[in-house]
């Protein structure tokens, strides 16, 4: 990898999302060499991907490139690469595009869709974890529709308007709010010789609740909002197995449907070439110490996503969401700079600022500390928090202009279907 050559300390960062974004800003101007390797050349903003797939914003709304995350710093490159594999031993990486070396390593890897083994399920079902596969789901949503126009057989047609979301966290329940409100404001528009009174939209949560991790009176408030748009809640159910045309559980619900979308579960993406104890095998993240370095090595450190910080306080390590990664890779880039000054490292202390989901217009939920509040005001709030996180000045200026125009006209200018997914290996994509 052709890199120059440096006198000063290399950090070597894989991953250019909330945390590998935060930690390469951390270290601007620093006295450090500053290498971001991802493989893609983009940040994503990842709690909209679901507007995207639903239409309400261009996928370039939420995505910022990661070569001006620092424009004009010295010392600071980026590279277009896939990372293979880490040899800790020689302090390298090696990539798609060949090996590079470290003083030291930080891997902010993120997650991926975890299917908890069910190799059915992935092969039939849609994830959204990119950019890409929000697009998918996208196309398909409306190739669904228009091939249900086609059709006289009422079974067919069931299945290609029934829409299954498995998964009741804030990204099952955004999709869930956001599809309801177009069948109730756009399809019907759209396809007016289609009965869209037909299209079902089901959401199905194995624990009791919706929003689990959110106080009881704002999943109670979220269960109710999306019953009044007309999703189908199924609580305590899980998926066993689709075989691309039924889903089927562990009771007796089976449903009939040409499109899951699993929002059920992440799972870390460790790195190949770290030993296998310092990785927790169920949910494939990487044990860190409170100071965020991997166990087992001096010059290896992970965050966000991917890192996963054990102690008795926090037994399962914590939440795979933007703000810990964001958190965490903020202070690590002050205890690198530290520790090279010889000064001393500050241990982690995630600063919990609550947790927030919407379920459509003028809906949602928000949990903060000390003050927990729904409906307009908490939608507002949503508004704002996401708003002011995006990335760059445009992403800001043109996701506002976007919620107005939508808001005003009960619209989703981008129901495009740019790249037919019908018919499509997923895995080419």
């Amino acid at each position: 990898m052709n890199i120059p050559k440096t006198s000063i300390p290399r950090v070597v960062i894989v991953g250019g999302g909330f945390a590998g974004v935060a930690l390469s800003k951390g270290l601007r101007d620093k006295d450090v060499q500053v290498v971001l390797v991802d493989r893609h050349n983009y940040h994503t903003f990842q709690p909209l991907l679901y507007q995207v797939a639903t239409g309400g914003l261009e996928p370039g709304s939420i995505a910022f490139p990661l070569r001006k995350t620092l424009n004009n710093v010295e010392n600071y490159y980026y590279r277009l690469t896939e990372v293979l594999s880490v040899d800790a031993e020689a302090k390298k990486i090696n990539t798609s595009i060949g090996e590079l070396e470290y003083d030291i390593l930080v891997l902010a890897t993120g997650s991926k869709t975890n299917y908890f083994g069910n190799k059915n399920i992935e092969r039939h079902s849609m994830a959204m974890k990119t950019i890409p596969q929000s697009l998918n789901i996208r196309s398909l949503i409306l190739e669904n529709l228009e091939e249900a126009l086609l059709t006289n057989d009422l079974a067919t047609r069931n299945a290609l308007m029934n829409f299954v979301i498995v998964g009741g966290g804030p990204t099952g329940v955004e999709l869930a709010g956001a599809l309801a409100e177009m069948k109730k404001e756009i399809f019907q528009k759209d396809y007016p010789d289609l009965d869209i009174r037909q299209m079902e939209i089901n959401i199905i949560e194995g624990s009791p609740n919706l929003l689990d991790a959110m106080s009881k009176q704002s999943t109670k408030k979220a269960e109710d909002f999306l019953a009044g748009l007309g999703v189908n809640i199924w609580k305590e159910v899980i998926v066993t197995d689709y075989n691309g045309k039924t889903v089927t559980t562990n009771t007796d619900l089976t449903i009939d449907t040409e499109i899951v979308i699993w929002a059920a579960g992440v799972e870390g993406t460790a790195m190949k070439g770290l030993d296998k104890e310092c990785v927790v095998e169920r949910a494939k993240r990487i044990k860190v110490d409170a100071f965020n370095k991997v166990e087992g090595y001096d010059d290896v450190y992970a965050v966000g996503d991917v890192a996963s910080m054990i102690s008795e306080d926090n037994p399962r390590g914590h939440a795979m969401m933007a703000q810990p990664a964001i958190q965490q890779g903020t202070l690590l880039a002050k205890n690198l700079i530290n520790d090279m000054n010889g000064k001393a490292m500050k241990p982690f202390k995630y600063n919990d600022k609550g947790s927030m989901a919407t379920i459509g217009r003028n809906k949602a939920v928000v949990d903060l500390p000390n003050w927990k509040f729904q409906g307009v005001f908490a939608w507002f709030v949503w508004m704002f928090v996401h708003l002011y996180s995006l990335i760059g000045v445009r992403s800001k200026i043109v996701v506002f202009f976007n919620w107005v125009y939508n808001y005003i006209r009960f619209d989703r200018e981008t129901r495009l279907i740019v790249r037919p997914f019908k018919n499509k290996d997923k895995e080419s994509f």
